[in-house]
C-alpha cells in the first residue's frame, strides 16, 4: 500500500492529480479514519487503464505508433544531417 504523496512522489504527479483520480473513482483507495492508501493492484490497475486511454488516443489520431517512430527518426535524422543535435 501507497500514501497518496508517495503514488505522487513515483509517478511524478502533482497531489491534485492524483487526488483528482481518487475523487473521480478511477483510484480504488482504501481509508483508515482521516488516512488514505492505495493498493497496490488499485494503482497498477489505473496505470494499465491510464496507458491504455493513451493509446487509443494516438490511435484515433490517424497515425500509428510505427509511423510516429518512423516520422521521428526522419527528423532526427534530418536534425543530425543540418548539424543540430
Amino acid at each position: 500500500m501507497y500514501r497518496v504523496r508517495a503514488v505522487a512522489e513515483m509517478l511524478d504527479l502533482s497531489l491534485s492529480t492524483v487526488y483528482r483520480a481518487i475523487e473521480s473513482g478511477e483510484l480504488d483507495v482504501l481509508r483508515f479514519g482521516t488516512a488514505v492508501r492505495v493498493p497496490g493492484d488499485a494503482l497498477a490497475a489505473w496505470l494499465e487503464a491510464r496507458s491504455e486511454a493513451a493509446h487509443a488516443a494516438f490511435v484515433r489520431g490517424g497515425q500509428s505508433v510505427a509511423d510516429a517512430d518512423a516520422d521521428t527518426s526522419d527528423a532526427v535524422a534530418g536534425a543530425n544531417a543540418e548539424g543540430v543535435a
